[in-house]
Order: structure tokens, then sequence, then C-alpha cells
């Protein structure tokens, strides 16, 4: 797995993630999301070129959900594949997140 982060509108944090998020890589995503969130509550994951999630993955956006709440920043899950926005629909974990289907939308969600 890859993770670029990058700035968009220097008001949102863009975590662009490559590959599959399961037990090996959740770690480090998990520590990039911290770090995100240090600098930066209002958070885009680009999920476009993320082909699974296990788990742990699942874990892992739990935990990212449960930092921004205590931090009032928020998240949008942007292009998540339908196998994956299945799985998330299915364990009631979309609940927690806002999708878009790409990184604009996404930052107008955010209100920017």
């Amino acid at each position: 797995m890859e993770i670029m982060v990058e700035r968009y509108d220097n008001d949102i944090t863009v975590l662009s993630i490559q590959g599959a998020i399961d037990g090996s890589s959740a770690p480090h995503l998990r520590q990039a999301i911290v770090d995100a969130c240090e600098d930066n509550p209002m958070l885009l994951l680009d999920m476009h070129q993320v082909h699974f999630m296990s788990s742990a993955g699942l874990r892992v956006m739990l935990l990212l959900y449960r930092q921004l709440q205590e931090l009032d920043g928020e998240v949008v899950l942007v292009g998540l594949r339908e196998p994956i926005y299945d799985a998330m629909e299915a364990t009631g974990f979309l609940k927690y997140f806002q999708t878009a289907p790409n990184i604009e939308t996404g930052a107008k969600l955010l209100g920017v």
C-alpha cells in the first residue's frame, strides 16, 4: 500500500491510498491518519485505487472516525469501489462517513 499526502485549497488534507488495506498495511495507514489529523482534522481519503479492505482496514476507519470526533474534524471517503462500499454498508460503517465520487465533491461536503 502507498499513501500520498497532499493539501487541497489549503484547508483540507487529502490522503490518496493505493493498494490493499489489510492486516499488514493497516498500521501504516493508521499512522498516516494520526499524523494528518495532528496538522488538520479536515480529511479526504481518496480510495479510488484501493482494491481490497479487510476487517483490519475497517478498524482503521473506525479509529479515524473516533479520532476526528474528538478533534471536531470531518472526513469524506472518496471514490469507494463497489465491493468496499458494499462491505462498509453491510457492516454499518457507512453511517459514520460521508462519501463522494471525487475530490471536488468531497471538498464541497467539507464546506470548502
